[in-house]
This record gives C-alpha cells, structure tokens and sequence, in this order.
C-alpha cells in the first residue's frame, strides 16, 4: 500500500502496519523502453499510454534519467516543469545599498523609577504627625521643602535638656558644656538640622513641633500617612523619587542577550513620543523569570524634562543581527522560500540543466523575514529554485523510496 517504504529486513509498514513483503530487483530496461507516469502521482508507471488510477489525469512520458545522475538529481518533463510552477534565481553577490535595512528587533518593555535615585522618608521618632505639607503623590518637591510636623515627647524632652545644658554651660562652662554637644548630637540623630540647633539655641525654649524637611529633590511616589495621625518610630510615610533618569526593564530570550551586553547604547520608543531616545544597557539579569524562560535587561534613559513617568510602556530596538558569519561570501543570500529542512539539515534545489534539479546540502546563517544567508555549499552564480522547492522535494522523495512497477508489475 505505500511503494515509498523499503528496509533490508522483514517487517511492518510504519504507516498501515501490514506486513512487509519482498521484491526483487529487476534489470533495467532498455533507456529506449519509453515509461509513462501521473504529473501528479511519480510512482504510477506504465509501458502504455493510459489514465493514472488515482486521479484519473493523462498519463505523459516519463524521461529517462541522466547518465552518471546522482541520487540527488532529478529530471522531469517540460510539462510536469509547467505544472509545478517552477521558477529559478540565479544568485549571487548584492549589492550593498542601504536603502533597504533589515527591520530591527524589538523587546517589550515598562519605564520604572531608577532606584538609585529613590528614598524612602521614615519618622525617626514616634509620634503624632499635626501637621502634614504633603498631601498628594506626583507632588515635585525640593530639597529643603517642609514635609510634615510632628509632636514628640522624646524629641520635647532633648530639647529642653539641651536648652538646660546650654544655659548651664554658660554660667559653669565644662561638664555643662560636653552635656550640650551629647545631647545636640542626639537631636541631629533625629533629623533635627543645624539650623533648627541654632533657632534653639537663641529662642531659649522648646517648641512643642518640629518640622522635617525633603532630603533631596524628587517626585513623590508614595505617600503612607495622613495628618493627625500617630507613627511609631521608623514607620515610612513616603517615596522620593529624582525622576532625572529612569530605567526601561525589557524582557528577552536569553539567546537575544549576547545582543545586549552592558554598556552598549540602545535606541529606546516610548509610548505617545514620535522619535525613539537613546539609552544605555547598565544591567543584564543572571536568571530566568520563574518558568517563562524569559531574562530582563534594564537600560538607563536619560530624562531631563521629567516627562518619562513611572508605569509607561517602552520598546527597545535591537540592531537586526549580522546576515553572514565572519568568512561567509558577502550577500550570497536566498529566498526563505528556496530552503527546505530536515531536521537539522538545509537543503535547496539546484537546477543544472534545462529541467535536471540537483538536490544540494546548505549551511544557512540568520535568516530574516526576506532572506536566508548562504554560508556554505553554494557558489555565486548558481541558478536555485525559488518556487515550487517542496514540489521537487516531494516529487525525489516518492522516486526515492517507490519500487518502480509497470502495470503493478515489479520490473
């Protein structure tokens, strides 16, 4: 039931499992016996004109095989050349004209604030926060800005001892005067600032609030507290941000990481901008996410007017990857549609006289979405079959493994 299957041994189909059954070989008729075969169906032979029984099409002559013709080759005839729409290439080296550049990869990726820049602002005391200048997030603030006020009672009663200790230092000087530098230099543990020393100091007396201010200039991103409201000692009440540079983490294939090494600068498309910005790769992860086979890679962006936010998506485009290895022939390239594979194998159709088609071994490089590079087993000139491939493919096949009968009668 399938001609096409042969082994040295008895056996069953691999197909429909019937027994296998042995032929013999036969000598070969004289190359003046004309055969005649289906276009559609190569392992129909026969002696005498006729219909094919399986799709009931003329039968047409079938050519004999070229002398020395190896068991990649084939021949066909003009018609069954018609039919199977085969068209050539000849290929060689292209032109090098940038005109028409392979389209860059692209990696999806989010805009995250730079963590380097990022500090979180905690009450280092507890307390009462009565007064809270902070009320929203997104709020740019400056260094030195007030944030909040709170009520102490540890902070009411250094300061009084440090008020006590100044004025007694004064009068008696030694002993007095070390107590005041411990307990100022406990104040300045507590966030009191050098400023607020000296209003202290002048003023006499402990006010009942004192007011934190921004350690730096950012956006705040979080904001955990409201006013009135009692924090313990360490309790983080917001998130500031210097939104001057940020980082895109973008995901890839590890296979697309050696594309990205550290420190190599990236062309960066955020959402709602028209032109890309250039960032640079800082980091490269070392693991794989969970069981996504995904790693991430985190570029830095440069981000003066602060309109990169936080949450926006980003592509990073990736340069496309080189065509040819180092020593490949420049541009010997192919149509995707030219290049057949089995397994780990390439292979492509050579054609090598006026319907002769040699089957020929191929080593490809990276292909794109217009061509396959040729790195070896071709050479410039060389016609190749760019359509109709897997006809000829499919058409060796069937000569290859079919026992050729006459009439369903071994020859």
């Amino acid at each position: 039931m399938h001609p096409q299957i042969h082994q040295d041994s008895p056996g069953s189909c691999p197909i429909c499992h019937m027994d296998l059954i042995a032929v013999k070989a036969a000598p070969i008729p004289a190359a003046t016996a004309t055969q005649y075969t289906c276009p559609m169906h190569p392992q129909v032979l026969s002696a005498t004109p006729g219909s094919c029984p399986i799709c009931h099409m003329d039968l047409v002559p079938k050519s004999a095989a070229p002398a020395g013709a190896g068991a990649g080759e084939l021949t066909l005839t003009a018609q069954q050349v018609q039919l199977a729409n085969i068209r050539t290439q000849t290929i060689g080296p292209a032109p090098a004209s940038p005109t028409a550049p392979a389209a860059p990869s692209v990696l999806t990726g989010t805009v995250v604030a730079d963590a380097r820049r990022t500090t979180t602002v905690s009450s280092r005391v507890a307390g009462r926060v009565e007064k809270l200048f902070v009320r929203q997030t997104g709020q740019v603030l400056r260094q030195g800005t007030p944030l909040f006020s709170v009520y102490s009672e540890q902070l009411q009663m250094l300061q009084q001892q440090y008020v006590l200790a100044l004025a007694q230092s004064r009068a008696a000087g030694g002993t007095y005067q070390q107590f005041a530098e411990a307990t100022a230099q406990k104040l300045r543990l507590l966030g009191v600032t050098a400023a607020q020393l000296r209003r202290l100091a002048a003023r006499g007396t402990a006010p009942p609030l004192v007011t934190y201010y921004s350690p730096g200039t950012g956006t705040v991103q979080t904001l955990r507290v409201v006013q009135g409201q009692y924090v313990a000692e360490g309790s983080p009440l917001l998130t500031l941000t210097d939104l001057g540079t940020v980082w895109v983490e973008a995901q890839l294939y590890p296979a697309d990481a050696t594309r990205l090494p550290v420190g190599r600068p990236v062309a960066v498309q955020v959402a709602g901008e028209a032109q890309p910005r250039r960032g640079k790769v800082i980091f490269l992860s070392p693991e794989l996410s969970g069981t996504s086979q995904i790693t991430l890679a985190r570029i830095e962006l440069a981000n003066p007017d602060g309109r990169l936010q936080p949450g926006s998506q980003a592509n990073v485009l990736l340069a496309p990857a080189a065509p040819t290895a180092p020593g490949a022939p420049a541009g010997l390239v192919v149509p995707p549609a030219a290049v057949l594979h089995e397994g780990a194998a390439s292979y492509v159709w050579a054609q090598t006289g006026e319907r002769q088609f040699r089957r020929v071994r191929v080593r490809t490089g990276a292909a794109t979405a217009a061509a396959v590079p040729i790195l070896a087993g071709l050479e410039p000139g060389a016609r190749v079959v760019t359509t109709g491939a897997y006809l000829l493919q499919s058409e060796w096949t069937l000569r290859q493994g079919s026992a050729e009968t006459m009439n369903g009668v071994p020859l």
